[in-house]
């Protein structure tokens, strides 16, 4: 049985568990993995629970905007590390992951439009009928000034454990396409912003109730 049905049988056991809404952060490098991972879980999931209801949503849509980053007295180095946790709506991602455990309604839920280069706020409605929400991202087990909000919050933090070599070349590869730019001046980029936020969030792997493989 390979790591992705392993965890859709984990999934299984914690539906069968609690009768209140499953909400489960997944973590892992830049390039890790984490949306596909996230989205073949949805689908192999609902594949064998087609009564179920589960929704991914993805942390990227608390980037701040380019906006905020001008506003910044540091706005150079903020559009350079673009990704770090301080360049999140930190405060703003709490406050939605606290609606998505409280479930008393409707929550919205922000993406990241590549195309304009920000993000869209209520793009995705959550209903409250939802039963699993898996919500993927950098800092899910970040706990640092605004993020030590989400302590509690998750029944389980689960960590995409994907070799950093690989992760790294993804993004190599990701950034060439993005910015059509040479494989060297992406690795440029890489290594001076996102080798740093992938060392942050590796620090971090121990704290994972659950890992899968890669």
């Amino acid at each position: 049985m390979n790591a992705v049905h392993l965890a859709v049988k984990r999934l299984n056991a914690l539906a069968a568990s609690d009768s209140k809404r499953i909400l489960i952060g997944l973590a892992g490098l830049p390039g890790a993995g984490k949306t596909t991972m996230a989205s073949e879980l949805q689908r192999l999931y609902l594949a064998q629970n087609p009564s179920y209801s589960l929704q991914v949503l993805s942390m990227d849509g608390f980037h701040l905007t380019r906006a905020q980053l001008r506003a910044l007295p540091n706005a150079d180095e903020a559009f350079a590390r673009r990704g770090a946790p301080w360049t999140f709506d930190a405060t703003g991602f709490v406050q939605k992951v606290s609606a998505l455990k409280a479930e008393q309604g409707t929550v919205t839920w922000p993406i990241f439009e590549h195309s304009v280069g920000d993000p869209v706020a209520d793009a995705v409605v959550v209903d409250p009928s939802c039963q699993i929400v898996l919500v993927e991202g950098l800092y899910i087990l970040y706990r640092e000034q605004e993020w030590a909000g989400l302590e509690g919050l998750w029944d389980e933090t689960w960590y995409l454990d994907t070799p950093l070599a690989l992760a790294q070349s993804r993004l190599v590869q990701r950034h060439q396409q993005a910015w059509g730019i040479s494989q060297a001046e992406a690795l440029t980029r890489v290594l001076a912003s996102d080798a740093k936020n992938a060392a942050l969030v590796a620090s971090l792997r121990a704290k994972a109730d659950y890992l899968i493989a890669v």
